[in-house]
């Protein structure tokens, strides 16, 4: 195994004045976890980049992230945040993409309860900026969302949009999910990150029950799926590092060696253009 992109990552401190999330009553994950921290959680994994995906809705944490990034070439780039409905989102995203490591932006629409705020007209203006910078959008959705996102790729089909944690489905995935997820996989500006399953389980859940998803996520998307740790939040699942390596080889046996290289590195190169 050579040559890991590692294409959804998260770091954060807790004493910043920009830190929301994970909170107290979090567990473990409400600590501050460094790139020195990931380094060690990955052990000897050949994990050769990493992409850093933002975690709270706030600027500052985008810049703090960038900044890391520009003192680390480990670190491939950064999916930030703005926020995209505001007069002053197409300023800020000319400002950030001088920033030659930002790759992408991503609004935690998983967190917003209006389903469809993405096709909002106040919205379209930092869409419209993003298009212009050349940036990736990470969409973080639910299966709720899989209707509207297919109606705003067909809108922006010169926009790359990749789909975090395979829009979260419980596991094996209900008819919506699949309905909606294949319909996307049509669109060849949509990706998907093949992260972020676990915690979608419940607790003690056997990663075994994941095939499904797995089988079907590589069957609609192919060579346009990525790989992804969700690191530190893989943790929650009860998982480390290195246990979400061996259940994404274990569920993912059929591969060629190329299309498991393409799945674990290649994808990520293309798709963020690292």
């Amino acid at each position: 195994m050579t040559d890991i992109v590692d294409a959804h990552l998260h770091v954060w401190r807790i004493d910043a004045a920009f830190h929301g999330w994970p909170a107290a009553g979090d567990g473990g994950l409400y600590r501050s976890h460094s790139l020195g921290d990931a380094r060690a959680a990955m052990g000897n994994a050949p994990v050769g980049r990493v992409v850093l995906v933002q975690a709270q809705t706030d600027d500052r944490e985008t810049d703090w992230l960038l900044e890391l990034a520009e003192d680390d070439p480990w670190v491939a780039g950064v999916v930030g945040w703005v926020a995209l409905n505001t007069p002053t989102a197409p300023a800020r995203i000319a400002a950030l993409v001088r920033r030659r490591k930002l790759l992408g932006l991503r609004p935690m629409l998983q967190a917003i309860p209006d389903s469809d705020w993405l096709l909002r007209d106040d919205v379209a203006r930092g869409v419209t900026a993003m298009v212009a910078g050349g940036l990736r959008f990470d969409a973080l959705v639910q299966p709720r969302h899989l209707a509207m996102l297919a109606t705003f790729a067909d809108r922006r089909p010169d926009l790359p949009i990749v789909i975090d944690h395979a829009a979260k489905p419980v596991p094996p995935g209900d008819a919506d999910w699949a309905a909606g997820m294949a319909a996307l996989a049509g669109q060849k500006n949509v990706w998907c990150k093949l992260s972020g399953l676990r915690t979608e389980q419940a607790a003690g859940d056997d990663p075994a029950a994941l095939a499904g998803v797995v089988e079907r996520v590589l069957g609609w998307f192919g060579d346009r799926v990525m790989w992804g740790s969700d690191w530190p939040v893989l943790s929650a699942a009860g998982d480390d590092y290195g246990d979400w390596l061996a259940t994404t080889r274990a569920l993912t046996g059929g591969l060629s060696e190329a299309e498991w290289a393409r799945l674990m590195g290649g994808a990520a190169k293309e798709f963020y253009g690292i």
